[in-house]
């Protein structure tokens, strides 16, 4: 017998999360295990489909209490220990245990459509700085001659006589606990209520049809990888005239050859001639917009990172920094008359005035009693 899943586990929340602890996991993770952060990845793409399987439980009330009872009562009302994956029958059990009690739940449709994502690539200036995109993507938009109900006109459709246009039919029948009764959806109408006579030409009954469409996005300044936008309405249309799902445009942002970036501040590596780290002088370095000049302080030594505030991402939350990384540049080619004057600069200076060089000729002698230099 296959190992039940535990649906909280998989979302990691505690069996009595609310329903907003629910979303917000469920949210996180699917950011975290998307196929387009992970291609190729079966293992990714498994965690992906468990998570959207747990949380298709979990956000209903009512396949979520069923998922409960099933838990606390493993092969109760005929699952016979099959598991629950996929409901193939515990929902009707479900229904008719707490509708045998007086209950009346009903059924609903959702004819919500459903959401679209796509992967947007920004460079990292487009992305850092804010720009205008536009995305071409194909989509089900609701039929305009029909609006949405798949009928001629909108009009040639009539109540189902079965369930009298209720959507809904309701089923007795015997359990362990006894008699119950239980509703479910019409099986003529498919719970719509309604039953389409003459379908629209143009849609051929479906209630959308199906355009390449265009949208312009405005990306805000400080846009990151993972960061996301929604554009409610701009999904899938939805059935029986139901509202449209989303678009959900995730970002994804290009490397750049000079900066580096942690949240809004920048990082930029500068490598300086060892005469400027010794003397000090004036370099120019980039940012976002163009360079600027900055001071380099004489004695500067590799590894040396300068905050300059302000010069980072400019945003909607804020403003970052930028930091400049120093990295001193050693000549590896001189000639003999540089290596000349080199040596005789050097025999002037005593490398133990430098404080690092001093406790290490210190530590050196104490250990071994000889001097390092």
């Amino acid at each position: 017998m296959a190992e039940k899943k535990n649906y909280y586990e998989i979302l990691g929340v505690s069996k009595n999360a609310t329903e907003e602890e629910i979303k917000a996991a469920y949210k996180k993770l699917v950011k975290q295990y998307h196929p387009d952060l992970h291609p190729n990845d079966k293992l990714a793409a498994e965690k992906f489909k468990e998570i959207n399987e747990a949380n298709e439980v979990l956000s209903d009330k009512q396949k979520r209490a069923a998922y409960d009872y099933e838990q606390e009562h493993p092969g109760m009302g005929g699952m016979g220990g099959a598991g629950f994956g996929g409901f193939g029958g515990f929902g009707d059990i479900f229904d008719s245990i707490f509708q045998g009690f007086g209950g009346g739940a009903s059924v609903q449709r959702d004819t919500t459509g459903e959401d679209i994502q796509l992967t947007l690539t920004l460079s990292f200036m487009d992305a850092a700085k804010g720009c205008t995109k536009e995305i071409p993507y194909a989509r089900n938009e609701p039929c305009p001659t029909c609006g949405g109900t798949g009928a001629k006109g909108g009009t040639a459709f009539r109540t189902c006589t079965k369930c009298g246009g209720k959507g809904q039919i309701r089923y007795a029948q015997e359990t362990m606990f006894g008699r119950t009764v239980r509703v479910g959806a019409c099986p003529d109408c498919g719970g719509r209520g309604k039953i389409v006579t003459d379908k629209c030409p143009d849609c051929k009954g479906k209630g959308y049809i199906r355009r390449e469409t265009k949208l312009t996005l405005n990306i805000p300044a400080g846009a990151d990888t993972n960061s996301y936008i929604r554009k409610r309405g701009y999904g899938q249309a939805g059935t029986d005239g139901g509202a449209s799902g989303d678009l959900i445009v995730v970002i994804r942002v290009e490397p750049h050859k000079i900066f580096q970036r942690k949240n809004m501040d920048l990082y930029v590596d500068l490598p300086i001639p060892f005469q400027t780290a010794a003397l000090g002088g004036t370099v120019q370095v980039p940012d976002l917009d163009d360079t600027f000049e900055y001071t380099i302080p004489e004695g500067t030594q590799s590894g040396t990172t300068f905050t300059v505030r302000g010069k980072g991402i400019r945003s909607r939350s804020g403003t970052g920094n930028l930091y400049i990384r120093v990295t001193v540049e050693v000549p590896t080619r001189l000639t003999r008359e540089q290596k000349r004057k080199i040596a005789e600069t050097a025999s002037t200076l005593d490398i133990r005035q430098y404080d690092k060089a001093k406790r290490y000729a210190d530590n050196v002698s104490a250990l071994y009693g000889k001097d390092p230099y």
